[in-house]
């Protein structure tokens, strides 16, 4: 059988702590969200400010980027270069830019999504978060 890497509580806490600090060092109201490789969610905060829809399209970037094993900008690309047949994908509703997968191991091991600012500036809080980790 093969080993499989999993995000800890600890791990969680820590991604949610620096992805915050990011925020908050740029003065950026955003929803962060954390998943696990199925895409279910470890952990969630949503900054002062921020529009309520955010929590909904941070959750499905993570989630997009974890069952998808790559970052959900991937998927907002093919769309706009043309293939509009991954609007119809099978459970990925957030194909936007902003969600990061966590690979550890070799193995993505959750993800992290982030919506309430620029997409670029959301997939930066999402990457810091990572950071934090050390992988």
């Amino acid at each position: 059988m093969q080993q499989k890497t999993v995000l800890t509580a600890d791990d969680v806490k820590k991604v949610m702590a620096a992805a915050e600090a990011e925020a908050l060092a740029n003065n950026w109201a955003v929803t962060i969200v954390v998943v696990d490789d199925g895409g279910h969610p470890l952990a969630m905060q949503r900054l002062d400010g921020v529009a309520p829809i955010s929590a909904y399209i941070a959750t499905e970037k993570a989630r997009t980027a974890s069952l998808g094993r790559r970052e959900s900008k991937i998927y907002e690309d093919m769309i706009n270069n043309g293939r509009y047949s991954f609007m119809t994908a099978p459970v990925l509703n957030g194909m936007l830019e902003g969600g990061v997968p966590i690979v550890a191991n070799g193995q993505v091991v959750g993800a992290v999504g982030v919506s309430g600012v620029k997409s670029t500036e959301d997939a930066q809080i999402a990457r810091a978060g990572i950071a934090s980790l050390g992988l």
